[in-house]
């Protein structure tokens, strides 16, 4: 069993989070602020939740990752990573597939995260 949870758009590894790697106290303290700030509600679409449960702060928290990716905001995207991390130690992987102006995002529990292969092609 692997303890590394990867993110993964259109098939292609972006980040990957090694939950072996202690979390520094200073990132630890953001994640709760993040939650304390999801405690007063979300806004999904144009639907405001005012008590998330876990699985709605997951997909949002997913959501704003795919964002970050789209937008080249590594600090966000890292942020947004680390948070899927610590907070569900059983999720393996976060699929985010973008196709036209759709994004869908698959946060897969059931599945190892078995890393990329490099292809060698020869001249």
């Amino acid at each position: 069993m692997s303890n590394i949870m990867a993110v993964l758009f259109n098939g292609i590894a972006q980040l990957e989070y090694n939950r072996d790697t202690p979390l520094p106290d200073h990132q630890a303290l953001y994640l709760d602020k993040m939650d304390q700030k999801m405690d007063q509600g979300i806004i999904v679409g144009d639907k405001t939740i005012k008590n998330p449960d876990i699985s709605q702060r997951a997909h949002f928290v997913a959501g704003n990752l795919a964002h970050a990716l789209l937008q080249e905001n590594e600090t966000v995207a890292a942020s947004m990573c680390t948070y899927l991390a610590t907070r569900f130690p059983e999720l393996k992987q976060v699929k985010i597939d973008q196709a036209e102006d759709q994004l869908s995002i698959d946060l897969v529990f059931d599945e190892d995260y078995k890393g990329q292969v490099e292809v060698q092609f020869m001249h």
